[in-house]
């Protein structure tokens, strides 16, 4: 077992993390496509999670710590981060790697995925 939080890993508390994340980023972008050109950033920033959150959904690796440890790993090593709708590719996938980064982070302590709230510090 990884270093971190003395809890058990709970695989329910990580999908709902994810899901939660997942409709946050989507109303994320959503308020960022009403503000215009002056929000492409935040666009950018709220897909990169919306990404990254649905390929860890879809890999269904969150029961089991290290191989959820290593899906993101795997991704963060990925050369690309193919998606369409975006304003800019480079920034895109810097905040992909940012959000992956900080998921590692998470898993590694095993904190952080019961804050479900929709902004998050």
């Amino acid at each position: 077992m990884m270093d971190g939080s003395s809890e058990a890993w709970d695989g329910q508390r990580v999908r709902t993390w994810l899901e939660r994340r997942l409709s946050a980023a989507r109303l994320d972008q959503a308020a960022a496509d009403r503000q215009g050109y002056a929000a492409r950033d935040d666009y950018d920033k709220a897909a990169a999670e919306e990404w990254v959150c649905r390929a860890l959904q879809v890999g269904g690796q969150t029961d089991d710590r290290s191989a959820f440890a290593a899906q993101v790993k795997t991704l963060l090593n990925q050369d690309g981060y193919p998606t369409t709708g975006i304003y800019d590719d480079t920034r895109f996938e810097r905040h992909v790697r940012a959000v992956l980064r900080k998921l590692a982070k998470m898993i590694k302590a095993n904190d952080g995925f019961a804050n479900t709230l929709r902004f998050q510090g």
